[in-house]
């Protein structure tokens, strides 16, 4: 069903509201037939987007609500989150940054509701990989990140005015012979304490 402006060739142009097949219904900026321009479209299964479309996809700039009570608003190009944005998660934690394809990715920051914890630093792919700084009540981390953990020389910063240098080592996987055909967990990466200084301004940006 379809209630609005159409161009002289009877497309849909202008503003109308529509009603789908599937049970959606949009209501907005028309172009020759096609959603562009600003509009509002809901989802059947409660999710609301409002924002700009161009040739009936999501493009610009724009806010889109999920059935979980999650939320993003930001920039979107070809019907995928990307550009920037702040993504708010149904558990309350939150991320403000760039994302490329739907996902996170460039520079970013995570904050996690829970623990108030805030990871500052470089994604690739929606996963933390890169310069970055992971944030707590009394501490924080300098270093990079490499597949969502920690690697290679970092330094923990302590509120109190020391500093711990060291290096985040991968462990050699011990495989049983039993057990090769179960998939193998990632094995953590273990903190190596080098030395123990004053507040000093490395970081890890200067690492080759």
């Amino acid at each position: 069903e379809y209630d609005g402006d159409r161009n002289p060739e009877g497309e849909r142009h202008g503003y109308g509201k529509a009603r789908l097949p599937n049970g959606d219904t949009y209501e907005g900026e028309y172009q020759r037939g096609l959603r562009s321009g600003r509009g509002t479209y809901r989802f059947k299964s409660g999710a609301l987007y409002t924002g700009s479309y161009l040739q009936n996809k999501k493009h610009g700039k724009g806010i889109f609500f999920y059935p979980d009570g999650s939320k993003y608003a930001g920039d979107w190009v070809d019907d995928q989150r990307q550009g920037h944005g702040e993504y708010m998660y149904a558990n309350g934690d939150i991320y403000i940054g760039e994302w490329f394809d739907h996902k996170r990715h460039g520079q970013g920051t995570y904050v996690y509701k829970d623990t108030g914890s805030k990871y500052v630093g470089r994604w690739v792919n929606g996963i933390q990989e890169g310069p970055a700084e992971l944030i707590h009540l009394n501490h924080r981390f300098k270093g990079r990140f490499f597949n969502g953990r920690p690697s290679g020389r970092g330094k923990y910063i302590f509120d109190f005015g020391c500093e711990q240098h060291g290096e985040y080592i991968q462990l050699p996987q011990e495989k049983e012979e039993e057990e090769e055909e179960q998939a193998s967990l990632p094995v953590e990466p273990k903190w190596k304490v080098t030395e123990i200084t004053k507040l000093t301004p490395w970081t890890p940006e200067e690492s080759p």
